[in-house]
């Protein structure tokens, strides 16, 4: 029954591009550990796209260095002689050191060849960020361009919100992008919401729980932009049973409700699929028709309504190139500053909780597009570079930020940890990162099972 529910196409095609993304990243970061590896004439044994217990795809041999793919898309390495790292190999580090290995460089030396992954994911990320900014702009709909103000679900009325209201500040701060008010109510714990109310300025405490709440609705957001629900077209495949929608039709109720928004009818059917409803709709601006139709088994009216930006004025910007290089550096700075808020959070917020929040590769294939739709996959690939780059940067052993930790303490003591120590930390720090990875994807099971 689970498995007639999927649309395989759709997971074919994230899945694709889950993997070219992660390639990208992967082979990318491990060439920030290659280069400098290779300038401070270090042997590097294996450059491998995914990791290759047992066995690999393809593998050729250049020079002194492996090349290959992996079977195991979980990310790739490269193993540097004389480095504790994920191949454990022990037999190596019994060896007298040579003057080709990382162990004989000198601190310095290793702690650029670490930080080079880092480091070039979050520029990867700057870059990216400033092409996508110089290639499509960037749309967004400013708070202050909602008219007809806000439609709020279940939710938002908990919180205090009503229909219409307009929003004017989050924790007393403008939020300039309506679509980042959940964001915002999230990274900074907000307490309050101020709103215009009919024309009255009114301050709306926010509840407690309302942060876990918006975490567990996993991208929807605290509040909809109200727009009329106006017909663009008709899908062939709409099942009417009394007259039909048409082109320009305005939907103003819904089963003998009135719709205000097309938020609200989106809100309203979505207790009767494969159910038959009715609708009144107003069409030429002065005749009301009675439509009935069969909402499909996804609850699916059958039409395609007009976009929000034929009723609300958003705002476009386009970027010279030399305008995106900036831009796109504050957007990637911005999206850093967001995941250290993040996982700030996990430590400090008694509502945001580790197994509503973490997701495997399944969570996060399914942020891209169910098609192939190029801005989003580029941004996608932008935002987990940084992300990639922020978690690597962490000082746990068998991350970069661990043997980056051990080389800082090594600097300033003076003092080299032992190579027994820097096994056995390995060795900690990789059934700690194993552990978490299958937690996850326990999560993403458990998720789609029960949920």
């Amino acid at each position: 029954m689970i498995a007639a529910a999927i649309d395989w196409a759709v997971v074919g095609i994230k899945a694709g591009q889950l993997i070219l993304c992660l390639s990208i990243l992967v082979v990318l970061h491990e060439m920030g550990h290659f280069l400098p590896a290779k300038w401070f004439k270090c042997r590097v044994e294996k450059f491998y796209l995914f990791f290759d217990p047992w066995f690999s795809l393809i593998k050729k041999k250049i020079g002194d260095t492996e090349y290959g793919i992996g079977w195991l898309p979980l990310g790739g390495y490269v193993k540097i002689s004389g480095m504790i790292d994920e191949s454990m190999d022990k037999e190596q580090m019994k060896q007298p050191p040579q003057e080709w290995e990382f162990r004989s460089k000198p601190a310095w030396q290793r702690l650029i060849i670490m930080l080079g992954g880092v480091t070039v994911n979050l520029f990867l990320g700057f870059f990216l960020f400033a092409m996508i900014l110089f290639k499509w702009g960037e749309e967004f709909l400013p708070t202050k361009n909602l008219k007809y103000g806000i439609y709020v679900d279940s939710v938002g009325k908990s919180v205090g919100l009503m229909d219409g209201d307009k929003i004017l500040s989050v924790n007393g701060k403008e939020v300039e992008n309506f679509f980042k008010i959940s964001g915002e109510v999230i990274l900074s714990e907000a307490k309050t919401i101020q709103v215009d109310r009919q024309g009255k300025v009114i301050d709306i405490p926010i509840p407690e729980g309302t942060t876990r709440q918006l975490i567990q609705r996993k991208g929807d957001p605290l509040a909809y932009p109200k727009y009329p629900a106006v017909v663009d077209s008709v899908s062939k495949d709409a099942m009417f049973t009394l007259d039909k929608l048409q082109k320009g039709d305005s939907i103003i109720g819904f089963n003998d409700q009135p719709i205000g928004s097309y938020p609200e009818l989106m809100d309203k059917k979505r207790d009767f699929k494969d159910k038959e409803v009715s609708m009144l709709v107003m069409r030429n601006g002065t005749d009301s028709v009675l439509v009935k139709v069969k909402l499909n088994k996804e609850g699916s009216i059958g039409f395609y309504s007009k976009k929000p930006g034929v009723f609300l004025d958003f705002t476009v910007r386009k970027y010279s190139f030399l305008e995106s290089i900036p831009a796109g550096v504050k957007k990637g700075w911005s999206t850093l500053v967001m995941n250290i808020q993040n996982f700030k959070l996990l430590f400090t917020s008694k509502e945001v909780k580790a197994s509503e929040s973490l997701g495997s590769f399944i969570s996060i294939g399914n942020m891209f597009d169910a098609g192939w739709d190029w801005e989003r996959f580029w941004s996608m690939t932008a935002l987990l570079s940084i992300v990639l780059a922020f978690m690597n940067i962490l000082p746990i052993p068998g991350l970069d930020g661990g043997h980056v930790l051990f080389t800082l303490y090594e600097m300033v003591s003076g003092r080299k940890p032992s190579d027994k120590f820097m096994e056995y930390a390995q060795m900690v720090g990789m059934i700690l990162l194993l552990g978490l990875m299958a937690y996850a994807l326990g999560l993403d099971f458990w998720r789609f099972l029960f949920k």
